[in-house]
């Protein structure tokens, strides 16, 4: 059997450990033979692949991002692209795909399924907030990395006395906020599933300056105040109609700033966070999806993502991967406000 793998949407920590298992199992195990499609569903678009035998997996392990490339092309927003895909696999001589990715990359490998492509999906993203699987690889490195400049920033903002806003990624799930606003003993943690209040927000700072301390906020970047809207960077929409955020940490800091008259600044993470090598925690866990992926594959169980519940890997449906963001819940909102203030 010949095999494509391609990897989609937001680059992630953990992708090549996935496509390493992929190749290692599927070629050592089970004879099969692989290419690599380039930037996402771009590639089985457009027809550019790349080589993907055992010489091209033998170091990438340890290495953050895809050695395929990524990107946020939508087949389905493409006149014809679905038939292009089609052509392009023929042509290659590829039998089935296994596609690494997240919530729109997974949807469109669910609806290629449907049209008659035989699809094996691998969940990632770095928001943790793929339905049906409990943890995502290149979650637990975000946190990490999150959690770390906390740590750091926790320093400087008591040797100036000021207020530090950490805005983190999470668009329409909080996990990422919440995980490492708790580890890195933050004293506000604002996720998107509960529009906050400004003046809640200003009285836990105004309580940490009154103790003399110096209050640590952190923002997902899609947490909005009530009454408010989700702070925008541009207008513009990608294939999947998704606009960017970003910008609620510096509103914030200077609402503190305005209200409290006391020093506040942002501090903005972005990419930083997708970036760099893969904990060890996500490295095991894309090794683990990848060799239960090409399993899947080999044994023609197409339309399936796996999945981790509990310690096991097991199977789900796209469809049901697919259907709805897994958000956070109240309950584990309420944990941690606990020790807001």
């Amino acid at each position: 059997m010949r095999i494509g793998v391609l990897t989609g949407g937001g680059d992630c920590p953990g992708l090549n450990a996935v496509i390493r298992a992929v190749v290692r199992k599927g070629v050592e195990v089970h004879g099969h033979e692989f290419v690599g499609f380039r930037n996402g569903w771009q590639g089985p678009i457009e027809g550019k692949t790349k080589p993907l035998g055992l010489e091209q997996v033998e170091d990438i392990l340890t290495r953050g991002g895809t050695i395929l490339g990524s990107s946020r092309t939508n087949p389905y927003k493409i006149d014809g692209g679905v038939d292009k895909i089609k052509a392009v696999l023929a042509d290659q001589g590829v039998d089935a795909l296994i596609a690494i990715g997240g919530e729109d990359t997974l949807g469109v490998a669910r609806r290629l399924t449907e049209d008659g492509v035989g699809v094996v999906g691998v969940p990632k993203t770095i928001d943790n907030d793929l339905g049906a699987t409990d943890y995502t690889f290149g979650f637990d490195t975000a946190v990490h990395i999150a959690t770390e400049a906390i740590d750091r920033l926790h320093t400087t903002a008591e040797s100036h006395h000021r207020a530090l806003v950490v805005e983190v990624m999470g668009r329409h799930a909080g996990w990422i906020a919440l995980h490492s606003g708790m580890a890195g003993g933050a004293n506000v943690i604002l996720v998107p599933e509960r529009p906050f209040s400004v003046d809640k927000v200003v009285a836990w700072v105004q309580r940490r300056f009154e103790k003399e301390y110096a209050p640590i906020i952190v923002v997902a970047e899609g947490a909005m105040p009530e009454g408010g809207a989700e702070v925008l960077k541009t207008g513009e929409k990608d294939e999947f109609g998704h606009v960017r955020l970003g910008g609620i940490g510096t509103w914030l800091a200077e609402e503190i700033a305005e209200r409290t008259g006391k020093e506040s600044r942002a501090v903005v993470l972005g990419h930083v966070q997708r970036g760099g090598t893969p904990t060890a925690y996500d490295r095991v866990l894309a090794t683990r999806f990848g060799l239960h992926a090409v399993d899947a594959v080999h044994e023609g169980d197409f339309g399936v993502m796996v999945a981790l519940r509990g310690t096991e890997i097991v199977r789900v449906k796209l469809a049901e991967a697919t259907d709805e963001l897994k958000t956070v819940p109240i309950e584990r909102y309420s944990e941690a406000e606990v020790l807001f203030g």
